[in-house]
């Protein structure tokens, strides 16, 4: 199969990038030409455009067509018009990345399918993806544009600490400072190696029964984020001292956290990931988190240029850790 990724060197991405290439793929790989953490494959056909500018990108292609177009890149409804344009006369499949955070919020029922509501008032992210699933159903159904959309929920790879804060949070922990978790930290999660996302996205490539559907490709692997603090932790050779935060109360602090707890991460995601295994069989998610975790402080503690701490984070953990513990002491 042809095959052309816009974007190709991101957290997810780059493990598709290989995957379709160790899978025996001819895979294209269209962006800017800009240095990354994660080259490309050799095997990979490089192209350099901008698919922001679309006459870059109708020159670099000239008439070429693919078997499918993914398109990891798009994020409003605007560059979905563009992409549409762009590939209509150009692919037999056109897959979107959206994201699982456009489910609805809070869920009223678990586990999520792919027929939950999309429903998102607290995050712009989540409310331009849905947007952008809107005009692609519409293409879908008006004329006929082969489109796929994936649903990646919370995906890494060893360059990614899932935790607000980053390598930031790490240091703290290693320093014996206090760090915060959102809630009581009971809450469920689901976190997945970019590897395993990999198999469900590459099985989708060209397959006929993925066309006009929806899918999201996550990890069965549950976990409160107490136990993805202390995993983190533990890989890192400490102890966390948590401190638990009210959602609300982050958000009061730092509005852009906020967004992004109050709009996916505070509430439980279990997923029911039945459709992406009946249309690829062979998808299953094999990297626990545990194994991830060591993946990840392995690549941090390799190079001292990668433990950048985020001074300004920090002090803000700080100032909303004393403020908490204050209010709690004047209260009880």
């Amino acid at each position: 199969m042809r095959i052309l990724f816009i974007g190709g060197t991101g957290v997810i991405s780059s493990a598709c990038s290989q995957l379709a290439v160790d899978r025996g793929m001819d895979l294209t790989v269209l962006n800017r030409g800009q240095t990354s953490d994660r080259p490309l494959p050799p095997a990979v056909r490089p192209l350099v455009a901008d698919i922001r500018r679309p006459e870059t990108v109708k020159r670099a292609l000239g008439d070429e067509r693919f078997d499918a177009v993914v398109d990891w890149i798009a994020y409003t409804p605007g560059q979905i018009e563009t992409s549409i344009d762009l590939f209509r006369q150009r692919t037999d499949q056109f897959i979107f990345i959206s994201t699982a955070s456009a489910y609805q919020k809070p869920p009223r029922n678990l586990p999520i399918t792919e027929s939950t509501p999309l429903y998102n008032p607290y995050w712009d992210y989540s409310q331009a993806k849905i947007a952008c699933e809107d005009r692609l159903t519409r293409a879908y159904r008006d004329e006929d544009f082969p489109v796929t959309i994936v649903r990646p929920s919370h995906t890494y790879d060893r360059t990614k600490i899932p935790l607000r804060g980053g390598y930031t949070t790490i240091a703290r922990m290693r320093q014996g400072k206090k760090v915060f978790v959102h809630g009581d930290g009971t809450s469920l999660w689901v976190l997945t190696h970019h590897t395993d996302f990999a198999k469900g996205l590459v099985g989708l490539l060209g397959n006929p029964r993925a066309i006009g559907e929806a899918f999201h490709i996550t990890s069965d692997e549950w976990l409160t984020w107490d136990q993805i603090y202390r995993i983190m932790a533990q890989a890192a050779g400490v102890v966390p001292q948590i401190v638990h935060l009210p959602s609300e109360f982050i958000n009061a602090f730092d509005p852009e956290t906020g967004a992004g707890l109050l709009g996916d991460k505070a509430h439980c995601a279990i997923f029911d990931n039945s459709k992406i295994k009946r249309v690829v069989p062979d998808f299953v998610a094999t990297v626990p988190f545990s194994v991830g975790a060591r993946e990840i402080i392995a690549w941090y503690d390799a190079d001292p240029d990668r433990r950048i701490v985020d001074e300004a984070f920090d002090r803000l953990t700080d100032r909303m850790i004393s403020a908490y513990e204050s209010i709690w002491l004047d209260t009880f």
